[in-house]
């Protein structure tokens, strides 16, 4: 994955500087030049030959250069027996790459290219094959160092923009065999004051700077037959293109951390509190930090909000255990059939949650229950048996007192409705099949099996083929037969499983 990641990545790099170097170079340096001096069509092609030949040297320079800033980076990514600090060193060393890249165009790009061009037009002119003052050769240089530092500037941002795939692959890495995600922590390698003041200055001084020079060199050579007027306007509007899209990606570098927090903060706002990915070197990068400490504050809150709540269905449970002892532990056994059927059926975590809570507390009605009601050993009178009817209702309501609402109301459907039956025969609302709500359907099944299965002071509790049997019989009439046929295979693996291993 990382070695993938870090191809794309180099990709994508030499991509940005043939496009910059295209624009800067032969585009802006080539329209200037050509459109700037009155040239033959001798002096045309020696200056051709001049910027060809600077060209390929510059970019074995940058070739180099380039060579050498990657090295750190294809160490750390082409090794499978990285430690911790050595992806450090590499996030550290890519966050940083878009300055390196800075540096590399102005100095090997630059340098490269405006020494062997300036040598090389000089050496022309005294031999006669360019016909131009010599001082042309030094504006040029001006001319080229504006170039350099306006590539410089886009190059920047498209390097940015480069780096963020394998600083998102570096952090994914990290977390997965760690469990630690990558960061600059305090330092700031670009700040958003730097960058605001050279976009501006590039922005704002360049187009100016460029039509001032070309302007000192066209005045000197302009005829009567010349529209002066045209051509400034044509340059003009090349380094404005040229600042208008400087200023582009200075605007999608800001606007790029800030939509990643606005879409962090929906997500918090939905409950899903993903941290957010650290992958800028600016100001933005404590700004991440910050929401990412927020993250893991609130994640701590709701593990202890978790924690209390399920402490307090235990309580409740235990409560109901110390009311009637003879039922002890049928609660927690109730829960975890439920918990059984519900992932065998494929219900995602959160709702498997719900319904082992549901199914722990969905006795808890028989706190209401009169004591010579609840603890008679013998057989109930009719009335008794309405008043043990009333549990599910007695428990729904006291599960609605419970604040905050939203923790209890996924729980009351399965406690007030589990004694519902499948032909709507069952009590206290005489649903039928589907309408019966999910959990309710569910736990019937493991709250019969349980009671089936147990002793109780006045009977023995059922051998287990015999409650399975019983379930198979009421299936489509007293229980949910999807639920039934599942309970039924899970039980019977269990129980292959047991005979296996006791062979």
């Amino acid at each position: 994955m990382l070695q993938q990641t870090y191809t794309r990545f180099v990709k994508q790099l030499v991509i940005n500087y043939i496009f910059g170097s295209s624009i800067a170079v032969l585009g802006v340096g080539g329209i200037l030049i050509f459109s700037t001096l009155n040239l033959s069509l001798v002096e045309i092609n020696v200056m051709i030959g001049i910027l060809l030949t600077s060209a390929f040297i510059m970019v074995l320079c940058e070739f180099y250069s380039f060579y050498k800033q990657l090295q750190p980076i294809k160490i750390t990514l082409t090794n499978t027996a990285n430690t911790y600090a050595d992806y450090q060193r590499a996030f550290l060393h890519i966050q940083r790459f878009p300055i390196l890249t800075v540096k590399r165009i102005i100095g090997p790009h630059l340098l490269g290219l405006s020494v062997p061009a300036i040598t090389l037009a000089i050496i022309c002119i005294q031999l006669e094959l360019l016909n131009m003052p010599i001082r042309y050769v030094f504006l040029a240089s001006l001319g080229a160092v504006l170039i350099a530092g306006m590539h410089a500037f886009i190059e920047y941002f498209l390097t940015v923009k480069a780096i963020r795939p394998i600083l998102d692959c570096l952090q994914e890495t990290t977390q997965d065999i760690y469990q630690v995600s990558l960061s600059i922590h305090d330092d700031i390698i670009v700040s958003l004051r730097t960058k605001f003041l050279v976009g501006a200055l590039f922005i704002g001084i360049f187009p100016v700077l460029l039509f001032s020079l070309a302007t000192e060199v066209r005045f000197e050579t302009l005829s009567l037959e010349v529209d002066f007027w045209n051509w400034g306007v044509m340059i003009l509007l090349i380094a404005a293109a040229f600042s208008s899209f400087g200023a582009f990606l200075l605007f999608k570098d800001i606007l790029q951390p800030i939509n990643q927090l606005l879409k962090g903060m929906q997500n918090v706002e939905n409950n899903n509190l993903t941290p957010a990915k650290e992958l800028y070197s600016d100001e933005f990068s404590k700004v991440i930090q910050g929401f990412n400490s927020m993250v893991k504050g609130l994640e701590e809150r709701n593990e202890t909000n978790r924690q209390l709540m399920e402490s307090f269905y235990q309580t409740l449970s235990t409560t109901l255990d110390a009311r009637d002892p003879y039922t002890a532990g049928h609660s927690l056994r109730v829960s975890n059939y439920s918990v059984l059927i519900g992932q065998a059926a494929g219900m995602p975590p959160k709702q498997v949650e719900f319904l082992k809570n549901a199914a722990l507390l969905h006795d808890i009605g028989k706190i209401g229950v009169k004591d010579e009601v609840l603890l008679k050993d013998g057989k109930l009178s009719d009335f008794e048996y309405e008043e043990i009817k009333r549990h599910p209702v007695l428990g729904a309501t006291i599960l609605n007192q419970v604040q905050p609402k939203e923790a209890m109301s996924p729980l009351i459907p399965g406690v007030r409705n589990h004694h519902e039956r499948f032909d709507g025969q069952g009590y206290p609302d005489r649903l039928v099949a589907h309408e019966i709500p999910l959990f309710g359907r569910i736990i019937a099944v493991a709250d019969a099996y349980d009671a089936m299965t147990s002793d109780r002071p006045y009977r023995m509790g059922m051998k287990q083929g015999k409650a399975l049997a019983i379930l198979e019989s009421g299936r489509g009439t007293q229980w949910d037969p999807e639920f039934v046929d599942i309970f039924i295979t899970l039980m019977k693996d269990e129980t292959e499983s047991a005979l296996t291993s006791a062979q």
